[in-house]
C-alpha cells in the first residue's frame, strides 16, 4: 500500500475557532474538574470547567485593558504548568496569538523568535527567563509589553480588566474563523534555522474533534492525565487543547525528578511521553532490582511479559506462560503499575520509535503505549495506534480527516485537517514542502496492507557509505539508546568505508549501574568512558543493534565521549532530539580519528 485516507468523522465547521471548544465544554459539563492544581501537602485541588472559563475571561479582559489588539502576537516563556493553558485560552479570547518560546531558549533564540514573529509583548515565568529576555530587549523595540508571572502580573492584569465588558470579550473571541492564525510554533531547529509554523484554528478544532472520537477510550469520561513534557512543544499543546474539548482532567509537573511522587498522588488514567521516559522507567526498575540482588528475577519477569504480549497478538496464551505471568504480576508488575499511580491504562508516545520490546513489556502491565507520528507542521498527530486498532512496532493508522502517501523514494507525505498553513515569512520554503496539498515530511517510511505506518528514518539523515550502502541511523541508534548507561548515540559514516558511532553516557543511570557492577559510582565521565566494564556494556548494546542489520550497515567502531549532549551545549533540541549536523561538525576531529587507519578492534560484534 502506498496511500491511505481516513475520512473525517465529524463534519468540518469553517466558522469555529479554538475558543468554541471551551464554550462547548462549559455547556456540557460546567461543574466537572478540568484541571487540578498541586497543593502544599502534596495533594491536588480541582478546578472546574466553569471556574477555568471564568479565569480565562477575566485574564482576557486584562489583556484587552492593557492594550492588546486583535491579531497581536504575544511571546510566552513558561514551564509546563496550569497557567500555560490559562494564558493560551485567554490570549485567544482577547483575539490575540500566542507564540511559545522554549523555556530553555538562549537569549539569541528568544530574540529570533520575537523578531521573526513580530511579537509586541512577552510573558515570562521567572527571573531567569526575564534575564535572558532582558539581555536582548534593546534589540526588540517592538516588544512594548512585558509581564512576569513571578511578580504577580497575571493577577494585576485581571485587576485592571474590570471595566472591559463581557460583550467586548465575546466580540473578540468569536471574530476568528477556522482559517485564521491560531498560533506560531517554531520548529526546534534540529536541521537548521527554526521556522515559524502557521497553525490555524481549524487545525486544532478539526483535529481535536476527530481525534476525540478515534481515541474515545483514552479520553472517556473520568479520564485524566499528568503533563510533564514542555507545553511549548506542539505535542503537549495539542493534548492540552484536546483535554479541554473532551473534558479530560489535566495536572502538571514540570520537574521530572518529582514525576513518580506526582504520578502516585495524581493517579492519571493516561500519559503523554516520549520513548526515553519509558526506557527510564524500565531501566530504573531493573537497576533497582539489581541493587537488591533480584536482577535475574526482574529480567525473567520482563521476558515473560514480552512473551505474554506476543502470545496475545498470536491469539493464544499457553497455560504455562499464563501461570508464570500471574506469578510475576504479583511479584513485579503490580509494583511497577503502583509506582506509576496504579490507574494508567494508556500512554501516547511520539517523537522517536519506542521499540518492540518496550511496547510488549508495558502492554503486559496493562499499559497500552499508543505510538503515534507527527510533526509541528501536522499539529502533532497524523497517525496513531488507537485502542481498537493497535499494532506494536508501528505508529498506527491515520486519524480521521488525514491521508498518508508514500512517495517513490519512500518519503512520507501528509494531507488533511492537521496540515499547517505554511512557514511564517518563508514562501519559498513553504512551496518546497508541498505538492498538490500533500506535505512532504522529510521522513521515510512504509505502509502495510492494513494501513499501519512504520517510520524507517529521516530522508536527510540517510548515510551513504563509500561502498554505496544506504544506512538509516535511527535503526541503529534507537536500540542502543535503550541501554541503561547510554545517554545518546550518533551514527556516522557518510562516504566512509564503514559505520561508526559516537556514544555519550547517561549520567543519571550511570552511578547506579556502576555500583551494581562493583565499580565506584562516583567516577568521572572521563574515567567511565575508559572503564572496561562500561565499554563492555556499550559493546553489548551495539551487538544488539548490529544483530538487526546487515554487516555492511553494522557499527564497526565506536568511541565513548567524556561529555554530554545537552541543550546548553547546543547538541540537543528542547524535545531532546539530537542536532546531528551540529554534532558532526563539533566532533569532526573525533570522527576523523575513528577513520584514521587504526585497526577495527572496538565496536564490532564477534558475530559479524
Amino acid at each position: 500500500m502506498n496511500e491511505i485516507y481516513v475520512p473525517a468523522v465529524v463534519p468540518a465547521d469553517p466558522e469555529a475557532n479554538t475558543t468554541d471548544l471551551l464554550i462547548d465544554r462549559v455547556a456540557a459539563s460546567p461543574d466537572a474538574p478540568l484541571f487540578a492544581l498541586p497543593t502544599a501537602d502534596g495533594g491536588w485541588e480541582d478546578v472546574s470547567t466553569a471556574e477555568f472559563h471564568r479565569q480565562v475571561v477575566a485574564l482576557a479582559k486584562g489583556f484587552i485593558a492593557a492594550g492588546v489588539q486583535p491579531g497581536d502576537k504575544i511571546g510566552f516563556i513558561c514551564r509546563t504548568r496550569y497557567e500555560w493553558t490559562l494564558v493560551d485560552f485567554a490570549t485567544w479570547f482577547a483575539g490575540a496569538v500566542l507564540v511559545p518560546i522554549y523555556e530553555t531558549s538562549a537569549p539569541a533564540q528568544i530574540a529570533y523568535t520575537l523578531q521573526d514573529s513580530g511579537a509586541s509583548a512577552i510573558i515570562v515565568e521567572n527571573p531567569d527567563h526575564f534575564a535572558r529576555f532582558d539581555e536582548v530587549a534593546a534589540d526588540l523595540p517592538q516588544v512594548t509589553k512585558v509581564w512576569q508571572l513571578h511578580l504577580g502580573d497575571l493577577d494585576k492584569l485581571v485587576a485592571g480588566g474590570g471595566e472591559v465588558t463581557d460583550a467586548e470579550v465575546e466580540d473578540r473571541r468569536s471574530a476568528a474563523k477556522g482559517s485564521d492564525l491560531a498560533t506560531l510554533i517554531y520548529t526546534s531547529g534540529s536541521t537548521g534555522t527554526p521556522k515559524g509554523c502557521i497553525l490555524t484554528h481549524s487545525n486544532f478544532v478539526e483535529l481535536s474533534r476527530n481525534a476525540a472520537v478515534a481515541m474515545k477510550e483514552v479520553v472517556e469520561p473520568g479520564a485524566s492525565t499528568l503533563l510533564f513534557i514542555t507545553t511549548a512543544h506542539v505535542f503537549a499543546r495539542f493534548i492540552s487543547i484536546l483535554g479541554v474539548h473532551a473534558g479530560v482532567k489535566v495536572g502538571h509537573q514540570a520537574d521530572t525528578k518529582q514525576l513518580l511522587p506526582a504520578l502516585g498522588s495524581f493517579q492519571p488514567t493516561f500519559l503523554l511521553a516520549v520513548p526515553r521516559v519509558f526506557e527510564k522507567v524500565y531501566n530504573s526498575a531493573e537497576q533497582k532490582a539489581a541493587a537488591g540482588g533480584r536482577q535475574k528475577i526482574f529480567q525473567r519477569a520482563a521476558q515473560v511479559a514480552i512473551d505474554h504480549s506476543k502470545a496475545l497478538d498470536a491469539g493464544r496464551v499457553p497455560f504455562g506462560l499464563k501461570a508464570q505471568f500471574a506469578l510475576f504480576d504479583r511479584l513485579v508488575y503490580s509494583k511497577l503499575k503502583s509506582a506509576m499511580g496504579g490507574r494508567i491504562k494508556y500512554a501516547v508516545s511520539g517523537s522517536a520509535p519506542l521499540g518492540l520490546r518496550l511496547g510488549h513489556f508495558f502492554r503486559s502491565l496493562d499499559v497500552k503505549i499508543l505510538e503515534g507520528y507527527g510533526l509541528t507542521e501536522t499539529t502533532a498527530p497524523a497517525t496513531v495506534n488507537v485502542v481498537s486498532k493497535f499494532k506494536i512496532g508501528t505508529v498506527g493508522t491515520p486519524l480521521p480527516g488525514i491521508g498518508i502517501r508514500i512517495a517513490e523514494d519512500g518519503e512520507i507525505l501528509v494531507k488533511g485537517v492537521d496540515v499547517f498553513g505554511g512557514y511564517w515569512n518563508k514562501p519559498e520554503e513553504t512551496a518546497a514542502v508541498f505538492t498538490d496539498d500533500w506535505f512532504h515530511t522529510g521522513d521515510v517510511g512504509t505502509l502495510d496492507d492494513e494501513g499501519y505506518l512504520t517510520i524507517t528514518g529521516r530522508k536527510k539523515e540517510i548515510i551513504v557509505t563509500a561502498g554505496g550502502k544506504n544506512v538509516s541511523p535511527a535503526a541503529l541508534e534507537d536500540p542502543i539508546r535503550a541501554n541503561p548507561i547510554v545517554g545518546q548515540v550518533v551514527v556516522v559514516g557518510d562516504q566512509k568505508p564503514f559505520i561508526s558511532a559516537l556514544i555519550t553516557l547517561d549520567t543519571e543511570m550511570l552511578p547506579v549501574w556502576l555500583n551494581n557492577n562493583g565499580e565506584a559510582g562516583d567516577m568521572s565521565l572521563a574515567e567511565a568512558a575508559r572503564n572496561p566494564k562500561v565499554r563492555a556494556e556499550v559493546q553489548r548494546a551495539i551487538d544488539v543493534a548490529n544483530a538487526k542489520v546487515s554487516r555492511a550497515e553494522s557499527i564497526r567502531k565506536f568511541t565513548i565521549l567524556d561529555t554530554e549532549f545537552t541543550e546548553d551545549s547546543g547538541h540537543l533540541t528542547p524535545k531532546m532530539s539530537i542536532k546531528r549536523n551540529v554534532i558532526v561538525k563539533d566532533f569532526a576531529p573525533v570522527i576523523e580519528e575513528l577513520y584514521s587507519g587504526a585497526p577495527i578492534t572496538e565496536g564490532i560484534s564477534l558475530k559479524h
